[in-house]
């Protein structure tokens, strides 16, 4: 864990002092309280997540680290949930036990540890922790001691609560507003649609919803609960759905109002909600929930992409949406909000989310909307890009506060979309920032625009950044990395020669993780090209791999995890490579479990 401004980015920074939190908290939540046994796994894991989630927010901007692990969540964890490695928190079975440090029992696991923040509050939290510390300490226990020093200490009944523990899959919220003008009531009705996974039906869960009720004017309404005292004037609530449906009726409600749902992710549910576009507008320029602000400008886009997904599809002419690109010019206008808030407020939702929201993934329709939309934002707001831009580079300041990083933040994301344009005056200002940067946060951002784009400047940077960095083998990493991630079509080549590179071996896991991770997990549109060749390339390295390091393997091979969701070309091309996979001799317990679920069997 070593760190310098030379050789480290701000999100390196951030990511050493979680990592060091994690594990120093792991004294108490892991060692002091251990497990059991292994299917308690997330007894400490999901607690200590949590727990280093916590201390990085309280250490930088709590509301960008809540947005960055929402993120990560949906991108990964959701993911999960939704293909053959789906499992509970708990899981009850399992092969091998390695494949089961997963993002489920990690980022899910403390997502339900929050549940009971929401529901308990700070100090109702900290009672619950120090009686399970108090009762426990020196003993090896499991997921229900926890909950019952939750419930004992507060004097609550928890005893649903188990039902998170023991049901896998991602809970759809159904939501339903109706307002009375007559009788200044406004009905918010929860539903809830439990995926069915495995042979049990799913029990209702408990689920905490904060909400909040915008009135016309953006301000939030007191909300008082039909049948309470008119002393309640509070302005967010939680909802406790315990039901499958349920119906909450606020009163004196002196306008139609707009919710705020899911303020904070109070939950790790998703949402369905009918909301036209100029609801989604007023939220993102209104909300004082920046979670929630930043959804809506999610889901803004989410929606726009979607429809160009489907012109795409059919070979249709594209053109975004007005309010789209209205909406982005808000926020890059507005100087209010710091710079890390706005720079993720700015970033469209990635190819992998959008693939999740359809019944068939066209991973080549996805990226065409994505990389048009890009450019069409980057062409609509030029000059103010340009301003921001450049006022980031007159005001650079170098350290890691938090004014240094949410400058550098707007500053790269501005230069992003610039780059996108593909005009020289704007690949110039990339290669300068390469060429000029006196941090690795800088350098690197600069490196990735030039990599998305072909030119000059892209080979000159690439060879550049190897000669000063070829004896770092951290830096090295950043380097296969970005090459991994590169749009073109000519990446998958790109990534076989790399493969063969001298400074590349399967024996290195964060190298392989680096290049053919990064291919295989997160180039959606060249990972899944229609000609089946990464397929086939990323298999054989499964098998190689397999022979030195199965757990690596296995998460190598969970790329293939999604292969039921494509296109029947792509979708038997997969399947034909996990057959080949599972045919072979000597396959580890590790990777042979994955590749075996996937496949649909035992």
């Amino acid at each position: 864990m070593l760190a310098d401004v030379e050789t480290a980015t701000d999100v390196d920074y951030e990511a050493i002092v979680g990592v060091i939190a994690h594990e120093y908290f792991h004294n108490w939540t892991g060692n002091r309280v251990t497990c059991r046994d292994w299917f308690q796994l997330t007894l400490k894991e999901g607690l200590t997540v949590f727990r280093d989630q916590q201390f990085s927010a309280d250490m930088g901007s709590a509301a960008v680290k809540r947005i960055d692990t929402v993120r990560k969540l949906r991108a990964t964890q959701f993911a999960e949930d939704a293909g053959p490695m789906a499992h509970p928190i708990r899981p009850e079975s399992y092969v091998s036990m390695d494949n089961f440090y997963t993002a489920t029992v990690y980022e899910k696991g403390a997502e339900v540890v929050r549940l009971y923040h929401a529901l308990l509050g700070q100090d109702g939290f900290r009672r619950g922790m120090d009686l399970y510390f108090r009762r426990h300490d020196g003993q090896a226990v499991t997921c229900d001691d926890f909950r019952a020093a939750m419930a004992d200490a507060n004097g609550a009944d928890l005893a649903q609560f188990e039902r998170w523990y023991a049901q896998a899959g991602t809970p759809l919220i159904e939501v339903r507003g109706a307002y009375d003008p007559s009788g200044r009531l406004y009905d918010l009705t929860l539903r809830q649609v439990l995926p069915r996974i495995g042979g049990s039906e799913p029990r209702p869960l408990h689920v905490p919803v904060r909400v909040a009720l915008l009135g016309p004017d953006g301000r939030e309404l007191p909300l008082r609960l039909q049948g309470e005292y008119k002393e309640h004037t509070a302005t967010t609530r939680l909802l406790e759905l315990r039901e499958l449906e349920r119906t909450f009726r606020f009163v004196d409600v002196a306008a139609r109002p707009v919710p705020s749902l899911l303020r904070g992710f109070s939950a790790p549910v998703r949402l369905r909600v009918q909301r036209p576009a100029d609801e989604l507008a007023f939220l993102m320029a209104h909300d004082s929930d920046p979670f929630v602000r930043w959804d809506a400008g999610q889901e803004l886009a989410r929606g726009v992409l979607l429809g160009l997904v489907a012109a795409a599809a059919r070979g249709a002419a594209l053109e975004l949406d007005r309010g789209l690109v209205d909406a982005f010019g808000r926020v890059l206008a507005d100087e209010t909000q710091d710079g890390s808030f706005r720079a993720l407020a700015l970033t469209l939702p990635d190819e992998l989310v959008l693939g999740q929201e359809l019944d068939v993934i066209d991973p080549d329709a996805v990226h065409a909307a994505r990389r048009f939309a890009v450019r069409a934002l980057a062409q609509a707001h030029r000059e103010r890009l340009l301003a921001t831009y450049r006022r980031g580079v007159e005001r650079a300041a170098e350290g890691h506060d938090r004014a240094a990083i949410d400058l550098r933040r707007i500053k790269n994301r501005a230069l992003a979309y610039l780059v996108a344009l593909e005009e020289r005056e704007t690949i110039a200002l990339a290669f300068e920032q390469f060429q000029t940067a006196r941090n690795m946060t800088d350098a690197e951002a600069a490196l990735a625009t030039l990599v998305g784009v072909e030119c000059r400047e892209r080979e000159l940077a690439l060879d550049a950044f190897h000669r000063r960095w070829k004896h770092d083998p951290l830096v090295l990493d950043k380097w296969f990395r970005l090459q991994a991630f590169a749009p073109q079509e000519a990446t998958l080549d790109r990534v076989i020669a790399l493969a063969a590179h001298p400074d590349f071996g399967l024996r290195n896991p964060n190298r392989v993780r680096a290049l053919l991770g990064a291919f295989a997990h997160g180039n959606q549109v060249r990972f899944h090209g229609a000609d089946g060749r990464a397929y086939a390339f990323v298999a054989d390295r499964v098998l190689a791999i397999d022979e030195l390091n199965p757990q690596l393997a296995a998460r190598l091979v969970s790329a293939f995890n999604q292969w039921r969701r494509f296109e029947p070309q792509r979708r038997e091309a997969m399947r034909a490579e996990l057959e080949r996979i599972a045919a072979h001799p000597g396959l580890s317990k590790d990777t042979g479990e994955i590749v075996g679920r996937a496949l649909g069997r035992a």
